[in-house]
């Protein structure tokens, strides 16, 4: 394939997508070049070297499964049908399978480090905005974003690496579909009439 002729998104995407499969160490300019079927100085077009190549595709990472989902979620004036919608999505089918736990499980990486800091402090005060819509005083509104956060991660690490065992976490199929219901319905229990006192602030 002729030099320019790839988008610096064709790189980072299929960065993204070895990430996934391999981590980090798998996100190499001759695999992604020969996944690609282009050269060397097509990667070079478009970077400087392997750590800007992951940089970047952290940053998409960041603004498409994160920045661009709050946006759209923007619109929906109900809190209870916002957080069912974002839970549906962000526990729906992957866009790349297994991409969270790999970045997770590099979050000491100084290109995964600062981007993952970001979009776990973003999304963990999106979730406290919702609950707080949902009238619960702030430290608990606080308290259950981080608990819905910690049951999204560890939900699609399951289907990293346990969906055999645990059929339930798939995307997929009535069983999986049962259990995600179950789950968006005890993340949503609470509102106003049972928040009860103040637990504590954030």
């Amino acid at each position: 394939m002729a030099t320019g002729r790839l988008t610096p998104q064709d790189w980072t995407t299929a960065a993204l997508r070895a990430m996934a499969q391999g981590g980090v160490d798998a996100v190499s300019v001759n695999a992604l070049a020969g996944q690609l079927k282009a050269t060397r100085g097509s990667f070079y077009w478009h970077f400087r070297d392997r750590d800007a190549l992951l940089s970047a595709a952290m940053e998409m990472w960041e603004q498409d499964h994160t920045a661009a989902l709050i946006t759209a979620l923007g619109d929906i004036q109900d809190p209870r049908q916002r957080l069912r919608t974002l839970l549906t999505v962000a526990l729906g089918q992957e866009d790349i399978i297994g991409l969270e736990p790999a970045i997770v499980a590099h979050a000491d990486h100084p290109a995964i480090a600062p981007v993952l800091r970001r979009v776990t402090q973003q999304r963990i005060a999106y979730l406290t905005e919702i609950y707080t819509d949902l009238e619960l005083p702030p430290g608990t509104a606080r308290h259950q974003a981080v608990v819905a956060y910690a049951a999204y991660l560890g939900w699609i690490e399951l289907r990293r690496s346990s969906s055999d065992v645990v059929p339930e976490v798939a995307a997929a199929g009535q069983d999986a579909h049962a259990a995600l219901e179950h789950l968006i319905a005890q993340m949503s229990m609470y509102d106003g009439a049972t928040a009860g006192g103040d637990q504590g602030t954030a």
